[in-house]
């Protein structure tokens, strides 16, 4: 049995591969949204930002809760040492989501034609249709992550991300600038096709390290009692009955998403705006301000994935002391990840939009205001994205789904009752996001305690970051406001970003807001430590 030191390893680690892959592929995600913003602009935003929620629509009812129920499931039998249940959850998993993979392709692609004439944009229909395909190939490949993560390995998952993103990213802006002579219809269907290559290529790179890895899955099962404890029915019943609270919740935003578009393109028309001003405003928010909130997000996503089998494998073995610890880690992880970036957004939000679109000035300058209220969000995000996973670890889907829903409702009258005064109109509907997230972020606090017994130490989880990134966000301001006359926004930009990272890196040591300890349990982390206490000593 690993000792609890090594486990902690063991979720440290999976959050550091997943993390790196996740901000791999938001590097490849802006090296795709940003010039293909440049190229077709605001309207031809447009017609991709109708097609694109859509499809995330679909794939999160498709896989949203499966994956993380794979691994909770697979993590629980191998706690107790039956690895051929665990096998055998992955393989009617698999048939599983091939079902419903081929019935949401189906139904996206046939039906593409009805949805985008119900929604008042039928010249989407292209993209929709372009992006259908990628619903059946993507719930394959979260069939064996799920499995992957459940055996505490994350660098499959991490390994088909990034393939999947790199053939997204080449096909899809390939396809977009080919297709522009056409129309912007055609452009953002090109654009669009991108997931289903990426879903195609992902699928088959994933395979591939399944078979590289069957030498020590089949080790695993070779001494393994082969006689089936529970039947395919129980099997998959458990499966759903952990999945479909989790889709429900994962599927809240999204549909509120959805619900938004409506929301906000009425309520601006009814306050003055013509119909295309009003696109072009949602499509500042959601195309230009809204991909950069999502950016430090996959961080402390990763965190969350990490968590879940270490926590599902703790509360299955009655560890609560060493599941606590766990938790109490996860959040500081994720907090201290989220704030520095929360704070740097907001203090640098025109400067981060112009660098980002030089082409769309105007767009850019406009939807500066919605990044800097969608960036406060970050920190509710994350904390709501970590506990999250430890409800989900001990049982309690079903906490956070009901907490999310309940955010959902102030985001939509938040976002009705702002999005309606003229002073405020696209922000209210950034306002009503924060809105729901902190409220989210709350109640799955208030549930985790009560459920967990974890004691959250507030000076070291909140107040040392915010303390940290607060100086750290004067000094960019300062920075910032200092070089870019002489060096031209660009070049100040970065040059105060690259500041702000050392200073936050400087300030959490220099607080404490790290401890040792914890440093240690990262990749050479021991080495890290001796090289800080070495530099101690000398002073």
């Amino acid at each position: 049995m690993a000792s609890d030191a090594q486990k902690n390893k063991t979720f440290v680690k999976g959050a550091l591969i997943l993390g790196l892959a996740g901000l791999t592929i938001k590097v490849l995600g802006a090296a795709f949204r940003i010039p293909l913003t440049n190229i077709i602009g605001d309207d031809g935003m447009g017609y991709y930002q109708t097609a694109y929620p859509i499809y995330v629509l679909f794939l999160t009812i498709a896989t949203a809760g499966i994956p993380t129920a794979i691994s909770r499931m697979v993590a629980e039998r191998n706690a107790i040492d039956q690895p051929y249940e665990a096998h055998r959850v992955f393989k009617l998993s698999f048939l599983l989501l091939l079902t419903i993979g081929l019935a949401s392709s189906s139904i996206l692609f046939f039906g593409a034609k009805h949805i985008t004439a119900m929604i008042k944009e039928p010249e989407a229909v292209y993209a929709m249709k372009a992006i259908a395909p990628a619903l059946f190939f993507v719930p394959l490949m979260a069939s064996f992550r799920g499995y992957f993560q459940g055996r505490q390995n994350m660098t499959p998952t991490a390994a088909s991300q990034v393939i999947e993103q790199l053939f997204r990213v080449a096909v899809g802006l390939g396809l977009a600038v080919y297709l522009l002579p056409k129309g912007l219809q055609y452009s953002a269907a090109g654009a669009s096709f991108g997931a289903t290559a990426g879903g195609i290529f992902g699928f088959i790179g994933i395979l591939i390290l399944y078979l590289l890895n069957k030498k020590e899955i089949t080790g695993d099962l070779e001494h393994a009692d082969r006689t089936p404890i529970e039947s395919t029915g129980a099997i998959l019943l458990g499966l759903l009955v952990i999945a479909v609270p989790i889709t429900i919740g994962a599927s809240i935003m999204p549909i509120i998403n959805a619900i938004d578009t409506a929301i906000v393109k009425s309520r601006l028309v009814e306050i003055g705006y013509d119909s295309d001003l009003a696109r072009g405003l949602y499509g500042q928010l959601t195309g230009m301000a809204a991909p950069l909130i999502n950016f430090p997000q996959v961080l402390t996503q990763a965190v969350a994935m990490s968590l879940v089998p270490v926590v599902a494998s703790a509360y299955r073995r009655e560890q609560h002391g060493f599941m606590q610890r766990n938790i109490a880690l996860g959040l500081r992880f994720a907090l201290l990840l989220s704030i520095p970036c929360a704070m740097g957004m907001t203090v640098l939000a025109e400067p981060i939009m112009l660098l980002l679109y030089p082409l769309q000035k105007e767009s850019a300058v406009n939807a500066a205001s919605c990044l800097a209220i969608l960036a406060v969000g970050i920190v509710f995000l994350a904390t709501v994205q970590t506990l999250t996973g430890v409800l989900q670890g001990v049982g309690k889907q079903l906490i956070p789904v009901r907490n999310l829903f309940l955010g959902a409702l102030v985001k939509i009258i938040v976002t009705y009752l702002l999005t309606g005064v003229p002073s405020i109109n696209v922000r209210g509907a950034a306002l009503g996001t924060v809105a729901a997230y902190l409220v989210a972020a709350a109640l799955n606090l208030m549930a985790v305690r009560k459920y967990t017994k974890t004691r959250i130490d507030g000076n070291l989880t909140f107040f040392k970051p915010l303390l940290s990134a607060s100086v750290m966000g004067g000094i960019v301001a300062v920075i910032h406001r200092l070089t870019a006359e002489s060096l031209g926004n660009s070049l100040a930009t970065l040059l105060a970003i690259a500041a702000g990272v050392a200073v936050y890196c400087f300030m959490i040591l220099k607080t404490q807001a790290v401890t040792m300890e914890e440093i240690s349990m990262m990749p050479k982390g021991d080495r890290l430590v001796r090289w800080m206490r070495k530099g101690r000593s000398g002073d």
